[in-house]
């Protein structure tokens, strides 16, 4: 993406209105949302929280980093969830070149900001998956799945098997629309993220864009409880579907107590998601041992909160909720999509077990 001169820095409410209406194009034809990051560029947001040393933002500590981070995340998953999902992989790719880029990386990355770059993170992939092979020079082999801005970000952390090793990050251009193909991302919401199939077959790889050593990415707790990111996106998507019930509710609802009585539970319970993914986002600064555990179950307390809202959506707005055009219809189309993270079963479950190791009365345990 070429940059663009700063504009006026605007608030995080205009930034959300401003996606918003953008969001609607893109969910009518779908494309890679250019004007939309934009959007962000303008205000700031780019660079954001990229290494202090590449223009990121000084923050005076972790727990405040994470705070402002999760603020931010919530208020662009309420203008656009596709637009939060793609910011979340930008967010999460600068992240991994602060914890394992080395130096010379540091100076690229300055550069390509400077720029305009975008940049996501790309892991899932059909078997056998991608390899680097090789060794004067290393290409790449095979191709990505679910690559969310395939063809229109300028570069993804992609993961790459090493012969022997564990899975390798690889800085690779993501940028060539002939590798990608999107054609099958027929769905009903998150239409903009575009992700689809990108090919890294026979991309030559500079020594110099490997990133961290094989094992970095995958390991625990940042990548488990990451997962705090993506919920804050999906919370931001909440919080906009019920502003939005609240300023569509006919009189006749506002005035019946049981409808008055199921927009309190749907507060309650965005409210409630939104304390566990604060807490969720401290205990990842603090690097706390039951970090992990916690985004955990963050995960499927935010899914609850997103089906309990669009219930109440869908109750209290009646017909309205399912119009096409109607931004209720597409915040729950896209809720619908995005709270359909991986093994959600799973993740509470390894919760459990890490939680029955906690003594619950003891004053002492962090966890409590």
């Amino acid at each position: 993406m070429t940059s663009a001169a700063h504009s006026i820095p605007v608030q995080p409410d205009d930034v959300a209105e401003r996606l918003a209406a953008l969001g609607a194009r893109y969910d009518a034809a779908p494309n890679f949302p250019i004007d939309s990051l934009r959007v962000l560029y303008d205000a700031g947001y780019h660079r954001r929280f990229a290494p202090v040393a590449c223009g990121g933002d000084a923050f005076a500590s972790p727990q405040l980093f994470c705070a402002d981070m999760a603020r931010t995340l919530r208020f662009v998953g309420r203008g656009d969830l596709s637009i939060g999902r793609l910011y979340e992989g930008h967010v999460n790719a600068l992240q991994l070149f602060d914890w394992y880029a080395r130096p010379e990386q540091r100076i690229w990355l300055a550069h390509a900001l400077d720029a305009g770059a975008w940049f996501g993170v790309w892991a899932t992939e059909p078997q056998p998956g991608v390899r680097i092979e090789g060794q004067d020079p290393i290409h790449l082999t095979g191709e990505k799945i679910f690559a969310s801005g395939a063809g229109g970000l300028d570069y993804a952390l992609a993961t790459a098997a090493l012969e022997g090793s564990e899975r390798q990050l690889v800085i690779t251009p993501a940028n060539d629309r002939a590798r990608s193909d999107v054609s099958a991302w027929r769905v009903r919401g998150m239409r903009a993220t575009v992700s689809g199939r990108y090919s890294l077959d026979d991309i030559a790889i500079d020594p110099a864009m490997l990133l961290g050593a094989p094992g970095d990415y995958d390991r625990d707790p940042r990548f488990t409880a990451g997962a705090w990111r993506f919920c804050a996106v999906q919370l931001g998507g909440i919080e906009a579907l019920l502003i939005e019930v609240r300023r569509s509710m006919r009189d006749v609802a506002r005035g019946d107590p049981m409808q008055r009585a199921r927009f309190a539970e749907a507060v309650v319970a965005t409210r409630s998601a939104g304390l566990w993914v604060d807490e969720a986002a401290r205990r990842f600064a603090h690097g706390d041992a039951d970090a992990v555990a916690i985004a955990r179950l963050t995960r499927g307390i935010v899914e609850q909160a997103g089906f309990t809202v669009m219930e109440a959506a869908a109750r209290l707005l009646g017909t309205r909720s399912a119009f096409d055009g109607e931004r209720a219809d597409k915040i729950i189309r896209d809720l619908s999509l995005y709270l359909r993270q991986a093994g959600p079963d799973h993740a509470r479950d390894e919760a459990a077990k890490a939680l029955l190791d906690h003594d619950v009365w003891n004053p002492d345990d962090r966890l409590w």
